[in-house]
């Protein structure tokens, strides 16, 4: 609801910790009253961990410098930060891309500004300086503390999943089951279930009645829709009598798109669903629309989630536009929160485009809603091109059909206006999704901005030597 060459490594020219390097052990040997306080080799390779100031007027600083391969070049080298007093945190080498016969030196430090500024100068005349990252290049506190909180870790979500704002266990007057004393008993124990949940358990498995069970599903979907739902129905039981489980369907979304389900009350705030979709997350109810209106429902619902959402979210380059919207959102000001909420709910829920010279629908909202996409389709409704900075001061309707419903003219044209769109959001850093750990990096300073550089040289290493692995079988 809401990348080293193959050759290289091969020949040891992979990065490695300094301390494997013979100019080390000679500097062990000859040299045991340097002072090195620290060498932390918990570090991933050539990632800028920040230096951590040993007192109030020292600071964090990374340097990048390259050697000559000689014999004494970096002790030389490191007897300038001796002599300067200068704190040792972290430091790796690696050949030199620039140069075959240099080395590369990264050195993470505790420094103070005037001892920075002459250490570069003497490392200088005994090396070429490649990078310098003082700690100045840092966002300050106080404009850090006037961004929204957001969440940074998965399991933060933990505390904002059950701000629902409406419809959990409570209805208004005019649902369809306000009257019906069974119904609202049968919210109430699926509110309960969702508030309870937290991150990392398995989604309670729900026994459905027959009279919940209902023919909703949609037509005049997309292709992406169309590819992915014949998969659902064979890995997940996507069939007339019977209702998917949640955890299974969340299985499915973890090995297709990255994607996870977590169960939710009710309606939640734009700004706590859209910081779901920045980890990936999907909130999802799981009751169902009450009987008497089978084709509608004021709110969202399992059906809905399950019919509109998941076969599209299935997809990747889907989840990847779902996740962008989500992480421009986090830190963001309450109106740029509401403009992207806006958009997301004129593309994702409702959302129209070309396919065949035919209008198709890939919003949640209509390929749920039989009533409402067949409304859409039948050339009578009023639709308009989708222009994010038009749409995203448009009404959302939530109780009744849309007034007005968007077109692109494909399915990838909406992807790029939103991306656009999302770039003008404004805040004072950008973020990034950590897949490995499923948090966001907050890139707020030169050493951050840093370690995505190098994660980036990473991956660009992975496609070269796989070019260069393609070209050597191809012309074998």
């Amino acid at each position: 609801m809401y990348a080293k060459k193959a050759d290289e490594a091969q020949n040891g020219h992979h990065c490695e910790p300094v301390d494997t390097i013979y100019e080390v052990k000679q500097m062990n040997n000859e040299m045991h009253k340097l002072s090195v306080s620290k060498i932390d080799k918990k570090q991933d390779k050539w990632s800028a961990a920040p230096g951590r100031a040993s007192s109030s007027d020292k600071s964090g600083s990374t340097i990048l410098f390259s050697l000559k391969n000689e014999v004494g070049g970096l002790i030389k080298a490191l007897k300038l930060f001796q002599d300067k007093h200068v704190n040792l945190v972290h430091i790796e080498s690696r050949k030199s891309r620039r140069r075959n016969s240099d080395f590369e030196i990264f050195v993470d430090c505790d420094s103070d500004h005037i001892q920075l500024k002459e250490l570069t100068q003497l490392l200088r005349k005994h090396a070429e300086i490649v990078d310098v990252y003082p700690s100045e290049s840092t966002l300050p506190e106080d404009v850090m503390s006037e961004v929204p909180w957001f969440p940074i870790k998965i399991s933060d979500l933990d505390l904002c999943a059950n701000r629902v704002l409406m419809y959990g266990s409570d209805l208004d007057a005019d649902h369809p089951g306000f009257k019906d004393s069974i119904y609202r008993k049968r919210r109430k124990y699926f509110a309960d279930l969702a508030m309870s949940y937290k991150h990392g358990e398995p989604i309670p498995r729900i026994d459905f009645t027959a009279e919940e069970l209902n023919k909703l599903y949609p037509t005049h979907a997309c292709k992406e829709y169309l590819k992915n739902l014949p998969l659902l129905t064979k890995l997940c039981n996507y069939t007339e009598d019977n209702i998917p489980q949640l955890e299974d369907v969340s299985h499915f979304l973890k090995e297709r798109s990255g994607f996870i389900i977590r169960p939710v009350a009710g309606y939640l705030s734009p700004r706590d669903f859209l910081a779901g979709l920045a980890f990936r997350v999907f909130h999802c109810t799981q009751y169902i629309r009450h009987s008497s209106e089978p084709l509608y429902t004021p709110e969202p619902d399992t059906c809905h989630e399950l019919l509109g959402h998941v076969p599209l979210l299935a997809e990747p380059s889907f989840a990847q536009f779902s996740q962008e919207i989500g992480l421009a959102s986090l830190g963001a000001s309450d109106d740029a929160v509401q403009k992207l909420a806006t958009c997301y709910f004129f593309t994702v829920e409702f959302g129209l485009c070309k396919q065949n010279g035919a209008l198709r629908a890939y919003g949640a909202g209509l390929l749920s809603s039989g009533s409402e996409l067949k409304h859409a389709l039948s050339g009578k409704a009023h639709i308009l091109p989708f222009e994010p900075m038009l749409t995203c001061n448009q009404e959302c309707k939530i109780t009744t059909f849309q007034d007005v419903y968007f077109v692109s003219e494909s399915f990838e044209e909406a992807k790029d206006k939103m991306r656009e769109f999302a770039k003008t959001i404004r805040r004072p850093f950008s973020l990034r999704y950590n897949p490995y750990t499923q948090s966001v990096d907050v890139l707020k300073d030169t050493s951050s901005i840093n370690s995505m550089v190098k994660d980036i040289r990473h991956e660009l290493d992975i496609v070269e030597d796989a070019l260069n692995r393609l070209n050597k079988h191809l012309s074998a």
